[in-house]
């Protein structure tokens, strides 16, 4: 058939992560590819627990439309405990629940974009925005990064350079993919160049509260005297993904167009799983949930670097994540990971390659591996076979 699709929808491109993700359906596959939570850790038999009490209590509710802005019990969950866990006071007011943070990774780029503007972002940087603001035909601006996140002598240079930039992309937490955190200072400058250079920040922090050593760092946010920052929260790491519930906090004229856009995309999330949510976090104690996910990542994070350390040729790098799901290898200049990975698939074992993180400059010798999804004896056997690859190469 001849079908005339939308320009928007001839640029669409499936997402390489996605599609990856399709071999953890392989049992024989030890797979380091996708951003999974652990299954096992899933408070399964709570949930239901809590499903059968609420459609007791409160089921025809739960199974009818509700506010665009999301169920208030929820919303006041989400502004009184996990909101101040980065240093924020807010209220309900403040907070609209979203059908998890990637529905407002593209409300934002349909709020700010039009085709041909300016986002300035990391290098590299989260595929899934970068596919989800790509749909609106912007043009992107790496800033590179070290070891304390995105530099702020080369973001500053590049809103100098850009005056027209229609936002800015961050990921200040145990960045995906590479796994690097931005520092408070750092966080504190980039509040203060948005109110300067009058652009806002998208703060998308899905990985804040996954950390194993020290304790939780203020949001960008939290340095925000203005409103010009856009906090993008989600439920899908510390809880579970299937639910999908995220949200969205921002100053009061900003989130007015944040709900009119969702009105416009799905009127609402889901009632029913935002009440599960909700009276969930009523009953338990999800903090207590998290520092679960916590012991049990830490330890796999550890094993996995350590691995890596002891099965990796010489001369391959990688980040060292303090939370988060990831981290981030590099390998010499000359190599490809993606054509790496065809030998690694052989060998019954995958990552991300790393290409696809960089919006412009497709540096091909990278790869995301994550460490959240798999038990122990399957991250020293896969770190293994990556190593007996990459030894071919070395």
């Amino acid at each position: 058939m001849e079908i005339r699709f939308s320009d928007r929808a001839n640029g669409l491109k499936a997402s390489e992560i996605r599609e990856l993700l399709k071999l953890t359906e392989m049992p024989e596959i030890i797979s380091f590819a996708g951003g999974l939570p652990a299954k096992e850790l899933f408070p399964i038999e709570k949930i239901k627990e809590v499903m059968l009490e609420v459609m007791d209590k409160d089921g025809t509710a739960a199974l009818q439309y509700g506010p665009t802005e999301g169920y208030k019990p929820l919303r006041e969950i989400v502004a009184t405990e996990r909101m101040s866990t980065a240093h924020m006071n807010l209220t309900a007011d403040d907070v609209i629940i979203t059908t998890g943070s990637q529905q407002g990774l593209e409300f934002s780029a349909k709020l700010f974009l039009n085709k041909g503007d300016t986002v300035i972002c990391e290098s590299p940087s989260y595929l899934g925005a970068i596919n989800a603001f790509k749909a609106y035909e912007p043009r992107f601006v790496e800033v590179e990064m070290d070891e304390n996140g995105m530099i702020m002598s080369e973001l500053e240079k590049a809103l100098k350079d850009n005056p027209d930039a229609k936002m800015i992309y961050t990921i200040p937490d145990f960045q995906n993919p590479t796994g690097i955190t931005l520092s408070d200072d750092r966080r504190k400058k980039i509040a203060e160049l948005a109110s300067e250079y009058k652009i806002p920040v998208i703060e998308d922090n899905p990985y804040g509260e996954l950390i194993y050593e020290g304790t939780v760092h203020p949001a960008i946010k939290s340095f925000d005297k203005e409103g010009w920052v856009v906090f993008l929260g989600t439920f899908s790491k510390t809880f579970t993904p299937g639910l999908r519930l995220g949200w969205i906090c921002a100053s009061p004229e900003i989130l007015n167009k944040y709900v009119l856009i969702k009105q416009g995309a799905d009127l609402q999330s889901s009632s029913l799983d935002q009440r599960i949510a909700a009276a969930f976090m009523q009953k338990y104690d999800l903090n207590e949930h998290i520092e679960k996910i916590r012991d049990v990542y830490g330890k796999r994070r550890t094993l996995m670097l350590e691995s890596m350390d002891k099965y990796f040729p010489e001369g391959v790098k990688h980040t060292n994540p303090y939370g988060g799901l990831f981290t981030w290898v590099e390998l010499r200049d000359d190599l490809d990971a993606a054509l790496i990975m065809e030998e690694c698939i052989k060998e019954n074992v995958a990552y991300v390659p790393g290409g696809s993180f960089f919006p412009n400059s497709a540096r091909k010798n990278f790869f995301r591996v994550n460490y959240s999804c798999m038990p122990e004896e399957k991250i020293v056997e896969g770190i293994k076979r990556l190593g007996k690859v990459l030894s071919m190469y070395y």
